[in-house]
């Protein structure tokens, strides 16, 4: 297999989430979400839900946690008060299926793999500012405010999306824009 992501070795990228980043990525991110995505959250929203903002979770209880807004024919998840409706202090997917053992258990695939994303012409590539007319201005993707290659901080990320992609039946139309 060629090399998956085309500006690995390139890549510089560390999350600051906690020290110094109050979790940007979840403002205003309103990912796509796919059918099986969808599915474990409705069987998992139990757990979810004592975990979410007052106000997020009243309008989870009442409306859902998906907006009307669409992203390549796929509903996404909703925006309260400028936050991801999941965002409380952080990512509650996140922090339920990491107290599980598996902290991509229950995120979206746009939110797990990021900053991976697929180019058009190119494969994977990590999202850089500068590159492919990046339009998100976010610390974290500024090659030239940190020195931690991709490759070391991300190989999580790196391995879901190398996982994906070699399975026969891999989704290879999972786009990762997050806007």
């Amino acid at each position: 297999m060629s090399q998956l992501i085309v500006n690995l070795e390139q890549a510089k990228f560390e999350c600051t989430f906690g020290r110094g980043c109050d979790g940007v990525c979840c403002r205003n991110g309103r990912p796509p979400i796919y059918a099986d995505e969808a599915d474990r959250i409705d069987k998992n929203i139990h757990k979810f839900l004592p975990e979410l903002r007052p106000e997020a979770r009243a309008i989870v209880e009442k409306d859902g946690y998906l907006s009307h807004r669409m992203r390549a024919g796929r509903r996404r998840l909703r925006v309260i008060d400028g936050w991801c409706i999941f965002f409380n202090q952080g990512c509650v997917l996140h922090r339920i299926g990491s107290g599980e053992g598996d902290k991509f258990r229950y995120k979206p695939w746009v939110c797990a793999t990021f900053p991976i994303a697929r180019g058009k012409h190119d494969g994977w590539y990590v999202r850089q500012k500068g590159l492919n007319a990046e339009i998100w201005d976010l610390f974290c993707l500024d090659p030239n405010a940190s020195a931690v290659h991709a490759a070391d901080s991300l190989k999580d990320e790196i391995a879901l999306v190398r996982a994906h992609a070699e399975q026969s039946t891999a989704p290879e139309n999972r786009q990762l824009d997050v806007q």
